[in-house]
């Protein structure tokens, strides 16, 4: 380890650390929109969870190098472009949330929509203030893993010219230079463990009930 490599190139390190960021987090934002309607989708009609649930699995098996390479001939997109990596990820965050959503949504008691209905709440009323809230813990769970693979899978998109640290892989490599391997593996995990703590403190702030009651239990 070359620890004076790191300071010398601190200006490639931090835009390539933005660059990382950048393509992980759109995905994710994304992914968690188009999820939403699709996830209530599944759990409300029997027949949209038959062909979601099983269609979102199916995407997530696609090895993440071949939806890089393939998604330029489907999009019409240069191959080092990064809108390629971005809805590859954004494939890959929808295919693992909308599962996630559906079943959210599921564990909401029916007590709880029924007393919701009866006091006149409409359905979208009732989905947004009560079904989609009493759903964040699930939510947030679901979120925290899209959120960690995201990141990890944009350091592959380097194997075709863009992905962020995966570039200190692929050039550490070629240059059997182990520094910028280890510089790009590390702040990779820590941008993977910093995004899950990050919505671990979100969802506690969302739901502030789950805590009163572990107080209350203790």
């Amino acid at each position: 380890m070359i620890w004076s490599w790191i300071p010398g190139n601190a200006d490639r390190i931090l835009s390539l650390t933005v660059e990382h960021l950048r393509l992980a987090l759109i995905p994710v934002l994304v992914g968690l929109v188009l999820s939403v309607p699709l996830g209530w989708l599944a759990n409300r009609y029997p027949l949209a969870r038959a062909v979601l649930v099983p269609a979102a699995g199916v995407l997530y098996t696609i090895p993440s190098l071949t939806l890089f390479v393939v998604l330029p001939g489907i999009l019409g997109t240069r191959i080092l472009s990064e809108i390629n990596i971005i809805v590859a990820l954004t494939i890959y965050t929808v295919a693992l949330l909308v599962r996630t959503i559906a079943d959210a949504l599921a564990a909401v008691p029916g007590l709880v929509i029924a007393a919701a209905t009866a006091m006149g709440y409409r359905q979208a009323r009732r989905f947004l203030d009560i079904e989609l809230p009493l759903a964040i813990p699930v939510l947030i769970a679901g979120l925290r893993v899209a959120t960690v693979s995201s990141i990890s899978l944009v350091s592959v998109g380097a194997l075709i010219g863009v992905g962020g640290l995966g570039e200190f892989f692929t050039e550490g490599f070629q240059l059997q230079f182990p520094t910028e391997i280890i510089v790009g593996v590390a702040l990779t995990v820590l941008l993977a463990l910093a995004g899950d703590a990050v919505l671990l403190v979100i969802g506690r702030i969302l739901t502030p009930w789950n805590r009163h009651a572990a107080g209350g239990a203790t």
